[in-house]
C-alpha cells in the first residue's frame, strides 16, 4: 500500500483585498476570506488518482490556524482519507525554514510515508522553495515543478517543464513532489463526499508534539523580517487621446514619450 501525504494550506482569496498587520507586517489573515490554495487541489487530486489506479491511502497535512479545519475538510470532501493539522499561535510568523521543519516533524505524526505530494507554490507568499527544504530535511529525492507524474511500483517519474524545455526525472519512494497548474483538473466534491468528510479523522497537535525546537519558529526565529511596507499607490488616471484626424500621430507620440516604441 503507497502512502500519501498532500500538503495543504489556506490563503487568503485572491479576490479579497489582503493586507499585512501593522505590528509586525506578517500577513493579516483575518482580513481577508479564506481557501484552500487552488495549488493544492491539484496535489490532491494527483494523490487520488494514485490511489485509485492501485492500493493506497492519502493524508492531508496542514499547518496553520484553527480556521484552517476549511481547507482540510475540502481536500477530504474530494476523498482524501484523513488528516493532520498542525495549529499553533507560536507559529505565527515563521519563515519557510521553520514551516519546513515543522512539516517534517509532522510527518511523524503519520503512520508512515511513501510519498509527499504538494504545489508548487503558494498563492500568498510565492516562495516555492519549502518542497524542497522538506526534501533536504528529510533525506529523500525531490521532484518538483512536475506536470505530469506516474508511479510504477515503488519508482516514481515525473515530467518537469521549463522554459528551456521538459526534462523527465526517476527517483525510487520515498520522495517528495511539487506539481504545477498543469498537472490536472481538480474533481468537484460530491455531496456524499461532503458528508463523508465530515466523519473522517483530524489529528489536531501543537509544536510540543514535534519533534521542533520551539526557538527556531514565529517571527523571532525568522532568518528575515519584514522592516518597512506601503500599501501599493492608487492606479494613476490614464491620458485621452481625442481623434481629429491626427489621433494616431498622437498615439505614437506618447508611445515614443514612453519608450514603449
Amino acid at each position: 500500500m503507497t502512502n500519501i501525504v498532500v500538503l495543504v494550506k489556506q490563503v487568503p482569496d485572491t479576490y479579497s483585498e489582503r493586507k499585512l498587520n501593522e505590528s509586525d507586517h506578517t500577513l493579516d489573515r483575518e482580513s481577508a476570506d479564506a481557501v484552500i490554495d487552488e495549488i493544492n487541489e491539484r496535489a490532491v487530486e494527483e494523490a487520488l488518482k494514485i490511489k485509485e489506479a492501485g492500493e493506497g491511502e492519502v493524508t492531508v497535512l496542514c499547518v496553520g490556524p484553527d480556521r484552517a479545519t476549511d481547507a482540510i475538510r475540502k481536500a477530504l470532501s474530494m476523498g482524501a482519507d484523513k488528516a493532520v493539522h498542525v495549529s499553533d499561535e507560536a507559529l505565527q510568523g515563521s519563515d519557510m525554514v521553520a514551516t519546513a521543519k515543522v512539516i517534517a516533524g509532522a510527518l511523524g505524526k503519520v503512520d508512515g510515508y511513501d510519498l509527499v505530494i504538494a504545489g508548487n507554490e503558494a498563492s500568498d507568499g510565492r516562495g516555492g522553495a519549502i518542497p524542497a527544504m522538506l526534501a533536504e530535511i528529510l533525506g529523500v529525492p525531490q521532484l518538483t515543478h512536475a506536470r505530469e507524474l506516474s508511479l510504477d511500483g515503488t519508482t516514481l517519474k515525473v515530467d518537469r517543464e521549463t522554459e528551456d524545455g521538459v526534462t523527465h526525472l526517476e527517483a525510487n519512494l520515498p520522495a517528495v513532489v511539487s506539481v504545477t497548474e498543469k498537472i490536472n483538473e481538480p474533481r468537484y466534491p460530491s455531496f456524499k463526499g461532503i458528508m463523508a468528510a465530515k466523519k473522517k479523522p483530524v489529528e489536531t497537535v501543537t509544536v510540543a508534539d514535534l519533534d521542533v525546537d520551539a526557538g527556531e519558529l514565529g517571527l523571532s526565529g525568522a532568518y528575515a523580517t519584514v522592516l518597512e511596507a506601503a500599501p501599493k499607490p492608487p492606479r494613476a488616471a490614464g491620458e485621452r487621446v481625442g481623434d481629429d484626424g491626427d489621433g494616431g500621430t498622437k498615439v505614437a507620440e506618447y508611445l515614443a514619450g514612453q519608450k514603449l516604441i
